[in-house]
């Protein structure tokens, strides 16, 4: 970052420019997640970082919002262009951080504008205090916390935080992503990582050769064009979902209608003979139900992608002297064949991507000797108890780590899911997913990952970038169910981050954050 702005400074771009278009792009990702006017508190510092604050702050008042401007140090300490920012927002009005308190229980976003990436050493006084300040409104007086740039507290290249480090809700990073911000530690810090492009920075900088990167919708619009006007179903991708059992009917359905709500031109899902009938009841109008007999028979079946493994179970038996079972296990075949076989049958053998989540991982997670022999692309989607079953020892290291080391291993795209989603290959730069929130914690959204993931690769999105795309889109939803739907983080379900899908693909194409 350093060093792109200073080639952006030695051609002639002013500081002052690229303050008042940080300031902008801040005001603008407010305004994103807290679409009503409110009341917002600048806290800023006497450098640069304290100056975007205050541009943010003469956007936000512009709009209609109640903005205090709340200074860290006395205005003799001021830097010339905080100086300037803050005479030019004389429409906000003055306040001291004591008089924050008195805002405690009604809405109140704050903007982290004290210290930038320059800064280095433990916090002092006053900073650690206002920061403290700041994380009690947070935790106990309804306050969303902003931090521009990087949380103040938090070490940019490493993500190790200072005792009385900001807690931030959302964190508005400006040009590029820092290293520390993506750091395992960093999460409960950094929350919900929003990149503002500068247009004059953007210009100055190469990423080839990059060995991460984080999800932006710079890099997921052009994975999936606007659809021709004379498109059809066929175009859309034939998707065969394998999906639900007894007792776990939901994960079928929640799968399946998130396949339907991407995109997908036909969707097909396979069950058991026995609640074939309940699930043709309860799946969506657009979603053909048929009992899944035999395996090999789904080879014969012509589906542009599988998607195995929501509520699955065990998947009926390979028939005693099956061509897939000899070609799995040779010549000696047994009658009481494992249902694994089944999963790793179709692992082994079909020659279009597969996504693999939950009991389909579970499958294969004691021979993925299947992933090498492979006959088309495998995305596996574990969370971590998942992920240990698949390479034990796992949670001893970093995600990034654990990640870079299994596809080291096996050629295949690793989603990890949480928090912060990983998506990894081999070949490919990692990828930080962005979007989400706490909310996201329940039962099923694995499930409805699992089905935007097959429909975004039914419709030609190679299955590395499907992955990615389809966390973002799901972590998006969720966001937009909260901040437009009406739901909370305590909630939101599956079935309502569904609702509003349409609305994460709207504004991935109108250039949301």
């Amino acid at each position: 970052m350093k060093e792109v702005e200073r080639r952006a400074f030695a051609a002639g771009v002013s500081a002052d420019a690229l303050m008042e278009e940080a300031g902008a792009q801040i005001a603008r990702a407010v305004r994103q997640f807290f679409p009503e006017p409110g009341v917002c508190a600048a806290v800023f510092g006497k450098g640069n970082n304290g100056g975007d604050a205050l541009v943010a702050a003469r956007h936000l008042a512009a709009r209609g919002w109640d903005v205090r401007l709340v200074a860290a140090f006395p205005e003799t300490e001021w830097g010339p262009l905080p100086r300037a920012k803050f005479a030019a927002a004389a429409q906000c009005r003055s306040a001291e951080i004591a008089e924050l308190d008195s805002l405690a229980g009604t809405p109140l976003v704050v903007l982290d504008g004290l210290l930038g990436i320059g800064a280095s050493g433990a916090l002092r006084v006053p900073l650690a205090g206002i920061t403290r300040t700041i994380n009690r409104l947070r935790s106990g007086g309804n306050a969303a916390v902003f931090a521009l740039d990087i949380p103040t507290g938090l070490d940019g290249d490493t993500g190790a935080a200072d005792p009385a480090c900001i807690i931030a809700d959302h964190t508005l990073t400006i040009g590029f992503a820092k290293r520390g911000l993506v750091a395992d530690c960093a999460t409960n810090f950094v929350g919900r990582l929003s990149v503002l492009p500068l247009r004059e920075l953007s210009a100055r900088h190469d990423e080839a050769g990059a060995d991460a990167t984080v999800v932006t919708p710079e890099i997921l619009r052009p994975l999936l064009p606007r659809r021709a006007r004379d498109t059809h179903k066929g175009d859309c991708g034939r998707i065969g979902i394998i999906a639900g059992s007894r007792g776990y009917l939901g994960a079928a359905v929640l799968c399946s209608a998130a396949c339907v709500r991407a995109g997908a031109g036909l969707v097909t899902l396979f069950a058991p003979p026995e609640i074939v009938e309940a699930l043709a009841i309860k799946v969506a109008p657009e979603v053909m139900v048929r009992v899944l007999s035999a395996t090999d028979e789904l080879l014969a079946e012509k589906f542009d992608v599988l998607a195995i493994g929501p509520g699955l179970g065990a998947l009926p038996p390979v028939p005693v002297g099956s061509d897939i079972l000899r070609e799995l296990l040779g010549d000696e075949c047994v009658e009481n064949t494992q249902p694994a076989a089944d999963v790793a049958a179709l692992v082994l053998n079909f020659s279009h991507p597969i996504v693999l989540d939950a009991d389909g991982l579970n499958a294969i997670a004691p021979d993925l000797s299947v992933l090498a022999k492979a006959a088309g692309e495998r995305v596996l989607t574990p969370h971590p108890g998942e992920m240990e079953r698949l390479a034990p020892g796992s949670g001893l290291r970093t995600r990034r780590e654990a990640a870079e080391a299994f596809v080291k291993k096996y050629p295949a795209t690793l989603l990890l899911k949480g928090a912060r989603t990983l998506v990894c290959k081999s070949g490919e730069p990692l990828s930080f997913n962005t979007t989400g929130n706490p909310g996201m914690a329940v039962g099923g959204m694995g499930d409805a990952l699992t089905g935007v993931i097959a429909a975004l690769i039914g419709q030609r999105v190679r299955p590395f970038d499907a992955a990615r795309f389809g966390a973002w889109l799901c972590g998006r939803a969720s966001e937009i169910a909260i901040s437009h739907g009406g739901e909370s983080e305590e909630s939101l379900t599956p079935s309502r981050m569904l609702d509003f899908l349409g609305a994460a693909f709207r504004g991935l194409r109108a250039g949301c954050f």
